[in-house]
């Protein structure tokens, strides 16, 4: 469970770099760097979190993460590339999956693991609050929303179900 998370956390800040990698070169776009930047700090406050989880229980990372690096730095640049609103899609898309996740992972966990339960849960709400952030900038706009959003969600579901295993 910790490896997962921990990946899926490293992947959302290479996703935000990516973005940030694109709109940090546009003058005019200023403000969507600004909050790109601000949400993900809130995803490298939560990967610092799993850092230390995992030392502290010995669990080891995800042997994928040099490919959930370039895959979630790709998927950030050429969503920015297309736009704002398509950037703001692909956020939106994998806070979906991921609050669910995590409100799987807290309601497992809080009989046996209370704490790491709450963290959990406090995660999750971090990134209800990006998926509204996205939305309420136009995520639903992008052109082909429906296809983008299947299929970055197919691509997290995968990242999930492959990290549990390697």
């Amino acid at each position: 469970m910790l490896r997962v998370d921990h990946a899926g956390e490293y992947g959302a800040v290479q996703i935000y770099r990516g973005q940030r990698a694109i709109f940090d070169r546009i003058a005019s776009r200023a403000d969507v760097a600004v909050r790109l930047k601000d949400m993900e700090d809130g995803e490298a406050a939560h990967l610092a979190a799993f850092d230390r989880l995992l030392a502290e229980r010995r669990v080891r990372p995800t042997l994928l993460s040099p490919l959930w690096n370039a895959a979630g730095f790709a998927l950030g640049a050429a969503t920015a590339l297309m736009g704002e609103k398509a950037a703001m899609a692909a956020t939106a898309a994998v806070e979906e999956v991921i609050e669910k996740h995590y409100a799987a992972q807290a309601e497992e966990l809080r009989v046996g693991e209370p704490a790491l339960a709450a963290t959990v849960a406090a995660f999750r709400e971090d990134e209800l609050g990006h998926k509204a952030t996205a939305e309420a900038h136009g995520a639903q706009e992008a052109p082909g929303y429906p296809l983008m959003r299947f299929l970055i969600q197919a691509g997290c579901r995968a990242a999930i179900r492959l990290s549990e295993k390697i």
